[in-house]
């Protein structure tokens, strides 16, 4: 077996260790684990990490699955678990609201939407399947940047700052105050910073660690969703997803994501 072989076969190795019991794990229980030195479990790791494989939690030092094995998921399966399973809360929240509304997953800086379900109302957004759009400036994708530690959004969001409206965030600092705010009410606003005329409010559906998998958006035209009823929509759509993460699962939810679905339709947002 030549070493560049045996590297990818330990590479998978470390990611077979998350289990659904085990989601999170130090560097010291993946090389416990596996009966391998630390040193090249740590450059394993940094290799995963840099093509977003797994994730590391900035405070408590633990490893868990990356976004990338969710958008791998997504583009594997036609009709997995997670759109079905999703399908009914976007279809309330539609009819609820009466506005556009999609679930999404990250994929780098950008993020994709998977499922879509649209406004009952006439006046409504196009959508398109697997489209993607840039994190920083989307509801959705801020829904996810929010959890993320400062330096990983910085090295995400490396040179990826660009201006698409007047409204759009484009000064790195004051995103992050952004990002501050939405954590710290549990949802996210795109006022116009990606389209002209088009708003968004964003919430995650987090798993056991915190740590975003998916987001819901509603997504609408400006003159019926301000800022206002955007701030009046938070908080339920912060619930909504909320009761989503807590039926799926989330000790189990990583397998469920596995599977998520490449068809559906996306939102402007």
């Amino acid at each position: 077996m030549t070493a560049s072989i045996r590297s990818v076969e330990r590479a998978l190795h470390v990611l077979e260790c998350f289990e659904t019991e085990q989601q999170a794990l130090s560097l010291t229980q993946i090389a416990d684990h596996l009966g391998m030195a630390k040193s090249t479990v740590f450059r394993l790791l940094a290799t995963l990490e840099n093509s977003r494989f797994v994730n590391r939690n900035g405070e408590t030092g633990l490893y868990h699955l990356g976004t990338r094995l969710i958008h791998m998921g997504a583009v594997a399966s036609q009709y997995g678990d997670v759109p079905q399973w999703a399908q009914p809360h976007l279809e309330r929240l539609a009819a609820e609201y009466g506005e556009t509304v999609d679930l999404a997953i990250l994929d780098g800086a950008n993020v994709m939407y998977i499922r879509v379900v649209e406004s009952p109302q006439r006046v409504k957004l196009s959508a398109a399947v697997g489209q993607r759009l840039p994190a920083f400036c989307t509801a959705s994708g801020k829904a996810f940047l929010a959890y993320m530690p400062e330096a990983q959004v910085a090295s995400l969001l490396a040179g990826q700052l660009r201006q698409y409206t007047p409204a759009t965030r484009t000064d790195f600092a004051d995103l992050i105050r952004d990002l501050q705010q939405t954590r710290e009410r549990g949802f996210a606003m795109s006022e116009q910073e990606y389209e002209k005329d088009i708003n968004a409010v964003g919430a995650p559906v987090l798993n056991a660690q915190h740590v975003p998998v998916f987001a819901v958006a509603i997504t609408g035209p400006s003159f019926r969703l301000p800022l206002e009823r955007m701030l009046a929509l938070g908080p339920a759509l912060r619930a909504a997803t909320a009761t989503m993460a807590l039926e799926a699962g989330m000790t189990t939810l990583s397998a469920i994501a596995s599977k998520a679905a490449n068809s559906g339709a996306t939102g402007r947002n």
